[in-house]
């Protein structure tokens, strides 16, 4: 069932960023013409709505669409306590409608939906956690014991498609828009799963990022009303990246600041994800994690670590998109999809000749070490 078009245009103002009287400026009509269609009160002409249409670059098709079956109160996002109510109804809608293209992708490609274990117990001890990060490594074909080379690369091998999220064209923007890291959601067995991230963090954090949505992919799609579900997925997230046993041998109380950088370099993790792995295996204590923040705070390093970790740009989206429209796929997919072409771009971003994987080698060091 398609949406009303008093729907899709407060939907358009939001991917766009516009207020109502900044779309009526732009698309040549009264503001009350926008407030009395986005409330039902008037019911638009076909020439009005093509007239946004042109003017703000949007297939007029957009307008008659069927909305994304993503509920949206089952989205799970990263984000800090910060986070206005706004923006994250922008990030909402953003992924509402990279969801809906990304199932259309996905059905007219038939690309296979991601085999992702998934909890259902009402609560869920910290080893059990643990269990599900290791049966998610197993899905995902990764080896047991081993660094993720390019955590990006094989979940989208998998079936979880990573979709960067790019809410303003203004290049200056924070990557973590408006206190947001991360968005997902997965409807279960047989459908598509689907991570957004805001580009332009550490490469280190983008990855934590990933592992953290994954966390809420599969423990929290059948558990809703988990009692701490971030806490969880930062659980997750940990064991996903440096499993059980290697945290136990590879974190230990004698850890230097210089080993954990060492560290950072072969895992593909911050040293304060780490320090954090360490205490919630067991391996360091209570007073040695909080001597380590100081320390980290005191280097200046709680912002800013040093050891550089590789981005990992997606390539699902932009496979698929290719696929079917061709080398040059934005406005044609656009018209076909009824989607705007930013949320395409964004979306599925046309890969750069080549793809070198954030890692040369498994065990190899990303950047210089401090001593």
């Amino acid at each position: 069932m398609a949406a009303s078009p008093g729907e899709r245009l407060r939907t358009l103002r939001d991917l766009l960023g516009f207020t109502q009287k900044q779309l009526a400026a732009v698309a040549g009509v009264q503001q009350s013409w926008v407030s009395e269609v986005e409330t039902g009160a008037r019911e638009p002409a076909v020439d009005d709505l093509r007239a946004v249409a042109s003017a703000t670059g949007t297939p007029v098709g957009f307008f008659a669409v069927r909305p994304s079956s993503v509920p949206l109160d089952s989205l799970r996002f990263r984000k800090s306590s910060t986070a206005s109510k706004i923006v994250t109804r922008r990030v909402s809608t953003f992924y509402a409608e990279s969801y809906r293209v990304t199932e259309d992708l996905y059905d007219g490609e038939r690309y296979p939906a991601p085999p992702l274990p998934y909890a259902t117990a009402e609560a869920l001890e910290p080893e059990e956690i643990d269990e599900f990060a290791d049966q998610t490594r197993e899905a995902l074909r990764l080896a047991p014991d081993k660094p993720i080379p390019h955590l990006t690369r094989a979940l989208e091998r998998s079936g979880v498609a990573v979709a960067p999220m790019v809410l303003s064209d203004d290049p200056q923007d924070p990557p973590a828009v408006g206190g947001h890291f991360g968005v997902s959601y997965w409807g279960g067995l047989s459908t598509p799963a689907l991570i957004g991230r805001f580009p332009g963090s550490q490469g280190d954090r983008e990855r934590f990022t990933l592992a953290h949505e994954v966390g809420h992919l599969v423990l929290h799609t059948f558990r809703p009303r988990a009692a701490d579900p971030e806490a969880e997925a930062n659980r997750f997230a940990g064991a996903l990246l440096v499993p059980r046993q290697r945290a136990a041998e590879c974190i230990t109380e004698r850890n230097s600041l210089t080993d954990y950088a060492r560290l950072k370099a072969t895992w593909g993790v911050s040293i304060q994800a780490l320090i954090m792995r360490g205490y919630a295996v067991g391996t360091i204590g209570e007073t040695r994690r909080r001597s380590l923040f100081v320390q980290l705070s005191s280097k200046g390093w709680r912002r800013v670590e040093p050891v550089a970790v590789g981005h990992e740009p997606p390539l699902l989206l932009w496979t698929l998109l290719s696929r079917r429209y061709g080398p040059r796929p934005y406005l044609k997919a656009a018209e076909d999809l009824a989607i705007h072409p930013t949320v395409l771009r964004s979306i599925a971003p046309t890969p750069s000749p080549k793809h070198p994987s954030p890692r040369a080698k498994t065990g190899s060091v990303l950047g210089s070490v401090p001593s």
